[in-house]
């Protein structure tokens, strides 16, 4: 859990490494997977991209193999805040809430055509990436603000 981030997106550089029996290649994540955080103050999923190398899910994450929609899509759909809201209704539990798999089998997705899908992907990578750049540019304001500011006080203390 602590390698996907607050946006959803999976660091796995920095997942903990460890030797695994052979066979049993059906548990290995594959790129296209989805990895749902069930517990925890975020339930939101995580795409596996190619690239993954050799690695499996720990509890209590769940693993979504899509099928008939595009990873990405699905992704972003249990990503909106809509989604989101009804999956927190469904949370048991009182001191850590969780999400059931029961919960998130139960989840009526939307399944527009694919070339829709891919749009629709498409078009909420674009607003994320936005979003990032205006947070970007937001901090390198503050601190150029802050830099003019403090160049004043010190010329003006002369």
């Amino acid at each position: 859990m602590k390698d996907i981030d607050d946006t959803n997106l999976l660091h796995a550089e920095s997942a903990t490494r460890v030797q695994l029996p052979e066979g049993k290649t059906h548990h290995l994540l594959r790129a296209g997977d989805l990895l749902f955080r069930s517990r925890g103050r975020s339930n939101g999923a995580a795409e596996v991209m190619e690239g993954i190398g050799t690695a499996v899910l720990a509890a209590p994450m769940l693993l979504i193999r899509p099928h008939r929609v595009l990873p990405a899509y699905l992704c972003w759909y249990i990503n909106t805040p809509a989604t989101q809201a009804h999956l927190a209704a469904q949370a048991e539990g009182t001191s850590v809430r969780m999400i059931s798999a029961e919960a998130l089998k139960a989840l009526e997705v939307p399944l527009p055509p694919v070339d829709m899908q891919q749009r629709i992907a498409q078009l909420a990578a674009l607003a994320e990436r936005e979003q990032a750049l205006m947070t970007h540019i937001a901090t390198l304001r503050r601190q150029q603000t802050h830099h003019i500011l403090m160049k004043f006080a010190q010329e003006a203390a002369k």
